[in-house]
Order: C-alpha cells, then sequence, then structure tokens
C-alpha cells in the first residue's frame, strides 16, 4: 500500500493503479487492516482520488463509510489522512452528498475543527469547502456548528487554515 501509495502521487500513474485493480483492495485494507495499514491505504486512495474517474471508482468501491469510521476512530494521523481524502472524493458532486450522508461533518470534521492540529484543522477545512458546494450540505454544515469554528480558524489559524476557512465559508 505504501508503494501505491508513493506512485499514485504521479498523476500518470494513478488512472494505471486504479486500472490494475488497486482500488479494492485498498479500501479493504482500509476496513479491515491495523491502525498503519488504514493510514497508508487512506493515504493511497487520497492520492488516486485526484484523479476524477478514480473517485468514482472509489466511491464506488466502498470506500466512503470506512474514511468515515477512520476519521472517527483513528488517531490524530489518521483523522487527518481521512479528512484528506473524503476531501479528494468530494471534488465530485455524487461523493459530497454520499459523504455527508455517511456522517462525516456531525460531529466528525467540526470535531478535527476544534483539535489543536493545524493540519487537521486545514484538512477539515478543505474537506467542508468542497462538501459546501451541495446546497443541501451547507444546511447540515451550518447545523454542525461549523461557521463559529470556520471563523475561528479565519482568525487565528496558520496560511493554509485560514485559505481553507475562507473558501468553506464562501462556498
Amino acid at each position: 500500500a505504501w508503494a501505491l501509495h508513493n506512485l499514485a502521487q504521479n498523476l500518470d500513474n494513478q488512472v494505471t493503479i486504479a486500472h490494475a485493480g488497486a482500488v479494492e483492495p485498498l479500501v479493504q485494507l482500509l476496513r479491515t487492516g491495523d491502525a498503519e495499514g488504514k493510514i497508508v491505504a487512506a493515504r493511497a486512495l487520497s492520492n488516486l482520488a485526484r484523479n476524477s474517474d478514480n473517485q468514482i471508482a472509489i466511491a464506488r468501491a466502498g470506500a466512503v463509510d470506512p474514511l468515515v469510521q477512520l476519521l472517527r476512530t483513528g488517531d490524530a494521523n489518521g483523522k487527518i489522512t481521512a479528512a484528506r481524502a473524503l476531501s479528494s472524493l468530494a471534488e465530485n458532486s455524487d461523493n459530497q452528498v454520499s459523504i455527508v450522508h455517511a456522517g462525516a461533518v456531525d460531529p466528525l470534521l467540526v470535531q478535527l475543527l476544534r483539535t489543536r492540529d493545524a493540519e487537521g484543522k486545514a484538512q477539515a477545512a478543505t474537506a467542508l469547502s468542497r462538501l459546501a458546494m451541495n446546497s443541501d450540505n451547507k444546511v447540515a454544515i451550518v447545523c454542525a456548528g461549523a461557521v463559529k469554528l470556520l471563523v475561528q480558524l479565519l482568525r487565528t489559524g496558520d496560511a493554509e487554515g485560514k485559505i481553507m476557512a475562507a473558501l468553506a465559508l464562501g462556498n
């Protein structure tokens, strides 16, 4: 999985890796692996999801629920990695709906905004900015209490966090 994560950083390799059948075993590792295996699988899927066709394939392979589970139960690194992967998948409008329905926003991404980890906050804000592109999701994000936390991040976050908070609030 680590090798696939590294190879999938190259845009040309992303389609090749997916066509070779790597998505389903990565989703399986995400479901059943140990903590480190789940994180590495999520990283590889996040890289693969930079390709729009792969975003659909990854969601169809069932990655959303185990990513939300990793966001719920993972350590700090696991949560950040899950948020990053969900953010990548949320570039697809159909995935935006399924990610919210799987419970990623309330309270999981909102809780990540409350942490002291700058990277975690930025990844949560990035995911929320992409999820907020859907009108129904906007309501869920507001109801989850994200607005106050995004404004706080806009005021006190690092440079990336501020940008991502502004994007989320703007969507």
